[in-house]
């Protein structure tokens, strides 16, 4: 006999057979797992590529953060280096304690200003897209501001700084255009930042804008037609109705953001400075490269990138606790 109630004479739909198929209970109580499994192994074949990704690349390495607290030597190797345990750490928290302390507050400065900017922009963008009624233009506006995701960080680079170039660069010819003399922006720390942070936000922005835009497209289009009813403007209904459809979202991305802050990428740093702003902008990163790519010391610089990874784990842990507890919205 079917458990699909039906009338007599009709046949049980497939939508139907396939939901009480999965409405199987196994004998211990609850879905059968297995059932599920079957069912959607479409979606979990999918799902390997990504797993194994993270399996190889980020969870196997960290057997090798061992080699924080050792004198990595590779002609003994992992098990024939001398252990050394926090002695790394001592000397970077303890001994160099000026450095450390500059190479914090350059990277939180460059991180702060970065995401202080772009996070709310790139919300901003998204807003304005979403408002546009002609799909076309809409469609040309969002493609031309994800171009950017395709070039490398050494093109982006090079583009801005010829942007802000002292011989042929716009930004310094419209100065001028104004009566103003030539300003040498990347032999400036104040120079530097600009330049890091606008190239930062051209190129990620539209990237960004695509999740928020998919959050948008969800949002129960019936509120909009009555909030219009009843007299409210694209200002208040932005307010009142987008926003707070989006607030998971927002609370998610910002989440994720908010546990790399003090990890900042090496190579846009290594591009944009030189001679005159490197003491004014050297960060972990960079500190890091020197280090272990050129000076070789190995163990310190990887003790340096574990200690990055527990400070953002931490803040991570401490922003997804008080954004549960205040709002509802957390990763876990």
């Amino acid at each position: 006999m079917s458990n699909v109630n039906e009338k007599p004479g009709s046949n049980p739909s497939a939508k139907a057979a396939t939901r009480n198929q999965l409405s199987k209970r196994s004998p211990k109580g609850g879905t059968n797992f297995w059932a599920r499994l079957w069912a959607q192994r479409e979606l979990m074949l999918m799902l390997i590529p990504g797993v194994v990704f993270y399996i190889v690349f980020k969870y196997l390495p960290m057997y090798g953060m061992r080699i924080s607290f050792i004198e990595y030597q590779p002609i003994f190797g992992y098990d024939g280096s001398p252990w050394v345990g926090f002695a790394h750490f001592e000397t970077l928290l303890v001994q160099q304690w000026p450095l450390f302390s500059k190479l914090l507050f350059n990277t939180l400065l460059i991180s702060i200003l970065s995401f202080g900017t772009s996070f709310p922009l790139t919300i901003l963008f998204a807003l304005i897209l979403n408002e546009v009624r002609m799909p076309k233009i809409k469609k040309g506006y969002q493609t031309i501001s994800y171009l950017p995701t395709f070039l490398s960080g050494v093109i982006i680079a090079s583009i801005f700084i010829e942007l802000f170039s002292v011989g042929d660069g716009i930004i310094n010819k419209i100065i001028m255009a104004f009566g103003q003399k030539p300003i040498n922006f990347m032999l400036q720390p104040w120079g530097y930042y600009l330049v890091y942070i606008i190239s930062g936000l051209w190129a990620g922005m539209g990237n960004g804008a695509i999740i928020y835009l998919s959050a948008l497209a969800a949002v129960d289009q019936e509120m909009y037609e009555a909030a219009e009813i009843d007299g409210c403007s694209r200002l208040k209904r932005i307010w009142h109705i987008t926003l707070p459809s989006i607030s998971p979202t927002i609370i998610t991305m910002f989440l994720l953001n908010i546990g790399s802050l003090i990890r900042v990428g090496a190579d846009k740093s290594l591009l944009l400075r030189n001679s005159a702003t490197i003491d004014d902008v050297y960060m972990f990163a960079t500190y890091v490269y020197d280090i272990g790519i050129r000076g070789s010391q190995t163990s310190y610089a990887a003790a340096i990138g574990f200690f990055e990874s527990v400070v953002c784990a931490f803040m991570l842990i401490t922003f997804n606790y008080i954004a549960k507890k205040r709002t509802g919205s957390s990763i876990w």
